[in-house]
């Protein structure tokens, strides 16, 4: 079966640096996923959640997006807490946990070397993220976690990455979509107090707002 067209193929060829350090993490643990994370998520989802790439020990681990690394904690537990997912989350892809009318996907679908990508490796990921977008017919709100993400979102959807600035909380239009732009949640961020699980919440209650019921 072929694979979706916003999904890369579990063997992508597309960026070499990416290849080559996927095939040195598949060598010391052959029994992590090793391979780019697919999105994950309500397929008619009214909310996509735009991630920067997988971690290393987490969705390049687990196969599912910001599962099995810290991030994931405060992430899924705001889902959980505004209405866009159900379940428990235990870090582990098996764990049951849903999403509801919210799908979470990466601008970068491989994970790179210290969690970051290139210019040119975000643009070479950039169709599959357009296509995911071009997938989803109920789409109203994007949330951004970061400015990498915010700039790819704002390029696949034809605009300047300028064109909505950075900023926790700093919202706009964007090609008929709303995008909320959220500092990302990683663990630098959340133990430095960059990012309060308050401020986060206030991401998702705003998207939430403006999605409706």
């Amino acid at each position: 079966m072929r694979p979706h067209p916003a999904e890369p193929p579990r063997d992508c060829p597309l960026c070499p640096r990416l290849v080559e350090y996927r095939r040195e993490n598949a060598r010391q643990n052959p029994d992590w996923w090793n391979g780019p994370a697919p999105s994950f998520g309500d397929p008619d989802a009214r909310l996509l959640v735009v991630g920067l790439a997988p971690g290393r020990t987490g969705a390049n681990r687990t196969g599912r997006p910001f599962t099995g690394d810290g991030a994931g904690w405060i992430l899924y537990d705001t889902l959980i807490r505004t209405g866009f997912a159900v379940g428990t989350y235990d870090a582990r892809p098996d764990d049951g946990l849903r999403l509801i009318d919210c799908m979470i996907t990466n601008a970068v679908r491989c994970a790179p070397p210290l969690n970051k990508p290139l210019p040119l490796e975000e643009a070479t990921c950039r169709p599959f993220l357009k296509a995911r977008l071009d997938s989803l017919p109920r789409l109203k709100v994007i949330v951004t976690l970061g400015d990498v993400s915010r700039r790819s979102v704002l390029k696949t959807l034809g605009l300047p990455g300028t064109a909505i600035p950075p900023g926790h909380g700093i919202e706009g239009d964007a090609a008929g979509y709303r995008l909320i732009n959220s500092y990302h949640c990683s663990r630098l961020n959340t133990n430095t107090g960059r990012l309060t699980p308050e401020m986060f919440e206030a991401i998702f209650t705003r998207a939430r707002t403006m999605i409706g019921d």
